[in-house]
């Protein structure tokens, strides 16, 4: 716990929250990444869930509680996905595929809004679909960017290698090939907050047949301006604070899509 206010209880309940922000943990688990004796962190846990500031998943493994999603919504940091609703609309109508939002949550990913094409094939992601972070250009991008410890961490086990994220981070922008489901393609850039975090994953997806082995090509630009957007609508919610650049790559695209798709 870096940040004390100086209130004990406060500090170890905050402390509990930052463990969970990483996923699931037991009880040993929130002990090792707290350093709160093994009572203390049961009767913290206990009490934050009572609050539904924690929960349970199916195994019984501690996990962030739904009143966080309802606090964020009341203070306006949903504003992204009220923002989404055009945005996503936009670049489903710009590439003529299906285009998604995404947000990290612990170990794995949620679709938070969606905009999908109205006909013929489609890559079907419905909001509330929990997807894996192993796999998909939305993954790499909300992985791309974490502090290195994180990173390699999540690295165990993806279908994506440190040398894809490299190069996610050097252009701004991710695709996948069949990484996530077989014939499936997709393109991702990254959604900014205060001070440059990675809050969320635009994206495109569609099949194979349609978008071909080099996605990037065609529609990094138009999931790039969406980004640019929402980070924007991100900046508008949060008066006084300055964000850094979205990204500095668009001028890449045509440079780095010329390159062989991983």
């Amino acid at each position: 716990m870096d940040n004390r206010s100086g209130v004990g209880v406060l500090d170890k309940g905050a402390g509990i929250l930052a463990a969970l922000e990483a996923g699931p943990l037991t009880l040993a688990g929130l002990v090792a990444a707290t350093g709160l004796p093994r009572p203390t962190a049961h009767r913290l846990a206990v009490a934050l869930e009572c609050h539904r500031l924690v929960a349970r998943d199916v195994t019984g493994r501690f996990v962030l509680g739904p009143r966080l999603v309802e606090l964020a919504a009341a203070a306006g940091e949903d504003r992204l996905i009220a923002a989404a609703g055009p945005v996503l609309t936009t670049l489903r109508d710009a590439t003529g595929e299906s285009a998604q939002l995404y947000r990290r949550q612990g170990d794995q990913r949620i679709c938070v809004a969606v905009a999908e094409r109205a006909s013929g094939l489609r890559d079907t992601v419905p909001v509330g679909t929990v997807l894996t972070m192993h796999a998909g250009s939305a993954a790499q991008v909300l992985l791309a960017w974490e502090e290195p410890e994180r990173l390699h961490r999540g690295l165990i086990e993806s279908r994506f290698t440190a040398t894809t994220l490299a190069a996610v981070r050097r252009r701004g922008w991710a695709q996948s090939i069949g990484e996530r489901e077989p014939g499936v393609v997709s393109v991702s850039a990254p959604v900014r907050g205060p001070g440059g975090r990675i809050v969320a994953a635009v994206s495109v997806s569609g099949p194979i047949e349609r978008l071909g082995r080099a996605p990037g090509r065609s529609h990094a630009n138009a999931v790039l301006a969406a980004a640019a957007r929402l980070t924007e609508a991100v900046r508008r919610s949060t008066p006084g604070i300055r964000e850094v650049p979205t990204t500095s790559a668009t001028p890449l695209v045509a440079r780095e899509s010329n390159r062989p798709p991983r």
